[in-house]
């Protein structure tokens, strides 16, 4: 739990930089795409910054108490020193103040899964930080959640929703309907909206979220998982195309997270993360993309 915790704070670090920067992103899966001022942002290694980390997890009221490692007893504390360097640029670094005053009567949400969780709370417990006298306001809920920023009418928002497109009640159980969004309606108005979605997907057995797939007409046991998530996102993408003016709203998918169940993903011996003290070296996973990720970018070219 550490170790993702660690890897999803570091990874937020980066993202606050860039996204909030208004920059725009490097596509690291081979499809074109355009750099920062000419530098490659994800090309790059973590290196320890003594001034890190950017708040404490002990003190932050909007963490979850399986992500606060600090308060609930982890003792070491070098894993939170770390941040990640381009190798042809520098970071600036994450003002939470000023990315308050920027955004200043604007509202941002995270729509997805424990990914975009741990991205909220890390967002919102670094802003925190920043400017501790803030009022804030905090409303936790099974599905949508929110922190607002009284003083800047800034307010920060989580939809829970791995798979984007809705599961649906019915008189069989739990349908996974794939050309449903009705949640969608909780993610209009705001004026940037950060999607995630994939593990929930690859999920079998008791993890698995849903007990019937809706595909059209057709209710169905099982189908291939990619085809599956390839109509969802689908399904998502009219969405966007029907329901949000990118004039106005700044819309964000993110990439995926190694799953780290399997050691011998990163050369090492152990089953999972648990107990590892520092990030990997260099730029690159040393197990890749999945191979149906892969499968998708090449569909989505085609």
């Amino acid at each position: 739990m550490g170790f993702r915790v660690f890897t999803l704070f570091l990874l937020f670090s980066l993202f606050c930089q860039v996204l909030f920067c208004e920059a725009e992103f490097h596509n690291v899966s081979g499809i074109s795409g355009k750099k920062l001022n000419g530098c490659n942002l994800f090309i790059g290694n973590w290196v320890v910054d003594p001034s890190y980390p950017y708040y404490d997890s002990s003190t932050c009221p909007f963490i979850d108490p399986e992500f606060n490692c600090q308060k609930y007893g982890r003792p070491d504390k070098q894993y939170l020193k770390f941040s990640w360097k381009p190798d042809s640029c520098s970071l600036l670094r994450f003002d939470g103040e000023d990315f308050l005053n920027k955004w200043k009567g604007k509202k941002i949400m995270f729509v997805g899964d424990s990914l975009s969780l741990n991205m909220w709370e890390s967002l919102s417990c670094m802003i925190h930080a920043s400017v501790k006298n803030a009022k804030t306001s905090f409303v936790r809920r099974e599905a949508l959640s929110s922190v607002t920023f009284q003083d800047y009418g800034v307010t920060i928002q989580l939809y829970r929703t791995p798979y984007l497109v809705d599961i649906i009640r019915e008189n069989v159980g739990r349908v996974l309907t794939l050309d449903s969004i009705v949640a969608g309606d909780s993610w209009k108005g705001n004026d940037m909206l950060i999607f995630n979605s994939w593990h929930w997907w690859t999920h079998k057995g008791k993890s698995q979220g849903w007990d019937y797939i809706r595909d059209g007409p057709n209710l169905v046991t099982n189908m291939d998982r990619l085809e599956a998530y390839n109509k969802g996102l689908n399904t998502w993408a009219r969405w966007v195309d029907l329901n949000v003016d990118t004039s106005k709203t700044k819309v964000f998918f993110q990439g995926i997270s190694p799953t780290h169940y399997m050691g011998k993903e990163w050369n090492q011996p152990k089953r999972t993360c648990s107990g590892q003290l520092e990030p990997l070296a260099g730029s690159t996973y040393p197990a890749g993309l999945p191979d149906t990720w892969n499968q998708l970018l090449y569909a989505a070219l085609s």
